[in-house]
C-alpha cells in the first residue's frame, strides 16, 4: 500500500468509509475536473454530500487506494433494491433496457457508483484494479454500472476490463449506456447492435 507507483485497494463498508470524506472529495473533484466530465468543487462537495446517505444504503462498499497516506483512487457502489429506482440516470437506464430487464438483470446486482482515481496514476491499471476489488464480492459476479456516452475513454477503459454494453443510445446522443460485468450472467442475452 506504500508504494506510489503500485497502490493497492482497501475495502471498506457502510459508514466506515465516511472517515475519509474529504479525501475522496479531493480525488472526485481531481479526476473529474478535466474533460469530459468538466466537474468543479462544487459538484465534488455535492459528491461528498451524497457519500453521506450512499454509505448507509445496503451492500455500500468502496475501495480505496492508498500511496503512502494519501487516498490516490477509489470506486464506490452498493446493491439495487427493487424497484428499479426512477430517480438521477435510472429512467435512461430502465428506457434503454426495458423495465423488465431493468428488474431482472439489475435489481439484486451490485451497482458501481463511482470511480475515480488521480490524473498522475491514470494508466497505471489503479482502476481496474479498484474496480475488480469493489466488485469481487457481487453475488453470482452480478454487478453493472452507468456511464456516459460522452465519455468514449471511459467506455473503451470499461470494455477492457471484460465489461459488456447492455444499451446503445444514438453515439451523437447525450444519454447513458448500462455495462454489466464480466462475470454477470445476463451478458450473453445482451443484444447487440447492427
Amino acid at each position: 500500500m506504500n508504494n506510489p507507483a503500485d497502490p493497492a485497494a482497501r475495502v471498506l463498508r457502510g459508514r466506515d468509509v465516511l472517515t475519509h470524506t474529504d479525501a475522496l472529495r479531493s480525488v472526485y473533484a481531481d479526476a473529474f475536473a478535466a474533460p469530459p466530465w468538466n466537474e468543479d468543487e462544487e459538484r465534488a462537495a455535492e459528491f461528498a454530500g451524497r457519500l453521506i446517505h450512499d454509505a448507509r444504503r445496503p451492500g455500500f462498499t468502496a475501495a480505496l487506494a492508498f500511496a503512502g497516506g494519501d487516498v490516490v483512487g477509489f470506486a464506490t457502489g452498493w446493491t439495487t433494491l427493487p424497484p428499479f429506482p426512477a430517480d438521477r440516470c435510472y429512467p435512461q437506464a430502465a428506457a434503454g433496457l426495458g423495465a423488465r430487464r431493468a428488474n431482472d438483470w439489475l435489481c439484486g446486482a451490485f451497482e458501481v457508483d463511482e470511480l475515480a482515481v488521480r490524473p498522475r496514476v491514470q494508466g497505471s491499471g489503479l482502476a481496474g484494479r479498484l474496480l475488480e476489488a469493489v466488485t469481487a464480492p457481487a453475488p453470482e459476479g452480478r454487478c453493472w454500472l452507468l456511464t456516459s456516452v460522452q465519455a468514449p475513454g471511459a467506455m473503451t477503459f470499461y470494455r477492457r476490463q471484460g465489461w459488456i454494453q447492455a444499451t446503445h443510445p444514438s453515439p451523437g446522443g447525450k444519454g447513458v449506456v448500462v455495462f454489466l460485468g464480466p462475470r454477470h450472467p445476463a451478458r450473453d442475452l445482451v443484444p447487440q447492435p447492427l
